[in-house]
Parts: structure tokens; sequence; C-alpha cells
């Protein structure tokens, strides 16, 4: 009896090392991770996603790797702009692991790494650039500073996919002095469209006169026009001109009108 209680326990012993070591033997690995396998703290291979088994109690051991694209933030990076504007930039790193065995191997944390190796090159890649720049180049400095990122990671098995700069702040000082600068600006293109608006004006307004001046017709028809319009406002008092024209006219007619009595007394005598 003894001895079948023995050879019980031994096979219940016996099962429950082999169960245990199948749970501890089986990896399952997502359709977005790899797993890193490391035997005795030797690097092995890379798993797959499925399921995979590997040697149980410690002797191989998986490190996980996610290769979905992630952000890091940077923001409120205080920053002096080439000609000394002190400004806060907020910018958006998009990254992805495009090789695990690097990622594990070369950094302890790439995710931290990368981050501070972003504001790093955000502060060195802005702070040679002027303000003015900073503004109106956004996406160039992006496109430098995701280049720039990526070179950088290269080694940790880091992909930086984008960079986006989301916001760039001035001091409440900077933008009430950009903001009378644009107001200027705005003033000063109104009164150069103005200013233009009047020449194209007088410069009609001169070759009307000019064709007016070579056609007397075209001279009595813009004043009977002004006639026209005067006659509708509700005037108590017009002043007619009278063309130089018709004064001339009647002129010759009474100068005609003085002589040719003469000429007939003379016949009768």
């Amino acid at each position: 009896m003894p001895d079948i209680l023995n050879s019980l326990g031994f096979t219940l012993l016996l099962l429950i090392i082999i169960f245990s070591a199948l749970l501890t033997s089986v990896r399952i690995v997502n359709q977005y991770q790899r797993a890193v396998l490391l035997r005795f703290g030797r690097f092995v291979a890379v798993l797959e996603p499925g399921l995979r088994f590997v040697w149980p109690y410690g002797i191989d051991r998986t490190i996980y790797v996610d290769l979905r694209v992630a952000t890091i933030d940077v923001s409120g990076q205080d920053i002096i702009t080439k000609d000394n504007v002190p400004v806060s930039i907020n910018a958006v790193v998009y990254f992805q692991v495009n090789n695990p065995e690097l990622a594990v191997l070369n950094v302890q944390n790439f995710r931290q790494a990368t981050t501070l190796l972003g504001q790093t090159l955000l502060r060195s890649v802005l702070g040679s650039h002027e303000l003015d720049d900073m503004l109106s180049e956004r996406d160039k400095i992006s496109k430098v500073l995701q280049e720039e990122l990526d070179k950088s990671t290269e080694t940790w098995g880091v992909r930086v996919v984008l960079v986006e700069i989301k916001s760039v702040d001035l001091p409440e000082g900077m933008k009430r002095a950009m903001a009378k600068q644009a107001e200027a600006e705005r003033e000063r293109r109104a009164k150069v469209i103005f200013a233009e608006g009047e020449y194209q004006a007088s410069q009609k307004i001169l070759a009307a006169a000019s064709v007016i001046s070579q056609n007397s017709s075209g001279l009595m028809l813009r004043m009977l026009q002004t006639l026209t319009e005067i006659s509708v406002e509700k005037n108590s008092t017009i002043i007619f001109p009278l063309p130089m024209e018709i004064m001339e006219f009647f002129k010759a007619q009474t100068v005609q009108l003085a002589q040719n009595p003469a000429g007939k007394d003379k016949e009768g005598s």
C-alpha cells in the first residue's frame, strides 16, 4: 500500500511539473508584435506572430515589441530663435519600430531615448532659424527634423515616420507687436490700392478729355449729360454753360446783319 501511495505521489508530482512546464513554455505573439527570444541572456531569434513554444523555467526569455506607429508629445519646449526671440514649441513625433532586435539590444528604452533625442534636435534645429522663417516654413522645418531624427534613431531599430510642429507660442509683447505690424501692413496695402485706383481714374479722365477736346459734338454731348444729371437733383439755380462755338456763331451773325443793311442803302441810291 505505501508503494502505491508513493507511486501515485510521484506521478502527481510529475504531472504538475509537466503541466507547469507547458504553461511557462507557451508564448502567444500578436499580429502587431514581435518577440525577441533570449536564451541564457543571448539573442536567439525574433518570434513571428502566432503560438510559440520556448524552453521553460527561465531558460528562454521573451521580450515583446509593438510594431505599430506610436506618438511622442514634445510640448512646452522653450527655444531662443536665431534673432533672439523666446518662443515655446509644441510638436508631435510619429515613430515605429522596424527592427525589434536592435530596439531591444542597442538601447535600454527606445521610446524614452527617442523622446529625449527629439527634444534636443527640436531645440537645435529651430534655434538656427529666425522667427519669420519658423512661422512661414513650418512644413520645411518639420521635414528637416524628421530626417535628422530618423537618421539618429536608425541604430535603435526605430523609424521616425513624421514630425509635426503643432504650435509656436510667442510672448504677449511679441504678439501685440506683430498685431500692430499686421495692421500697419493692411493699411499700407489699402493706401496703395486706393492710389492705384486714383491713378487709373485720372488716366481715364485725361483720355476722355483728349477725345472731347478734339470733337465739339462730344463736348456738347457731355454738357447735355451733365445738365441731365443736375436736373435730377433738387437745385434752385442751374448755371447753363454755353460753348464758345455758339457764341462765335451769334457774333458772326450779328456782324453780318450789321453789314448787310449798309450794302442795301448803297444799292438804292
